[in-house]
């Protein structure tokens, strides 16, 4: 069974993690700031995992600490769920759109995190109550694949409303974490070295 639970507590946050990536995509997410469920939600369903969040913090401050340590604590999860990625397709790539909005993702599950982030976000107000900031979305993604040991480049290009463009960033990577998971038969880990 490829299941985690993490949590992380802090001064500023508490937070747990349950993923199942075989589930059906069923969600609960609950970190007091609503954009922020929404794109967890995504995750989730588009991702084909099981994954429950509940997180408490400062939001009184602002909405960053909240967005920085669930990224950690899910990427913490989605790493030990994977395990020895014996297996697994390990690589995985699209181009995804969102109306106007289209995004680029590409990943590789290695072990050795790397993000190269090249989103340009159209000018907004932030989103939702408690608000969240669109800054967020590259630090929020950052954190969750530094955390999870992935090569990341996602790359916006196009894109006019910045809800759009965020959540066809967290769809996008949610697909291609589903497809880079998929056991594929051939059995043992997919490197050359053996390990991951």
């Amino acid at each position: 069974m490829r299941t985690a639970t993490r949590s992380r507590t802090t001064g500023e946050t508490s937070v747990e993690v349950v993923i199942d990536l075989d589930g059906s995509g069923t969600t609960s997410c609950s970190t007091g700031i609503p954009f922020y469920d929404h794109m967890l939600d995504q995750l989730g369903r588009h991702g084909g995992f099981d994954l429950r969040v509940a997180a408490t913090g400062d939001l009184h401050i602002d909405t960053h600490h909240t967005v920085e340590d669930v990224a950690i604590t899910l990427g913490e999860a989605f790493r030990e769920a994977v395990g020895d990625k014996a297996g697994i397709r390990r690589f995985a790539s699209g181009v995804y759109p969102l109306d106007e909005a289209l995004v680029e993702v590409a990943l590789d599950i290695s072990g050795r995190p790397f993000v190269a982030w090249d989103v340009a976000m159209p000018e907004s107000l932030p989103l939702g109550t408690p608000a969240f900031d669109p800054q967020l979305t590259e630090h929020a993604v950052s954190s969750f694949a530094t955390a999870a040991g992935l090569t990341l480049h996602v790359t916006g290009r196009a894109g006019r409303n910045v809800h759009h463009v965020i959540e066809a960033t967290f769809k996008g990577l949610a697909r291609c974490l589903r497809d880079a998971v998929r056991i594929d038969g051939r059995g043992g880990v997919p490197s050359t070295k053996g390990v991951l």
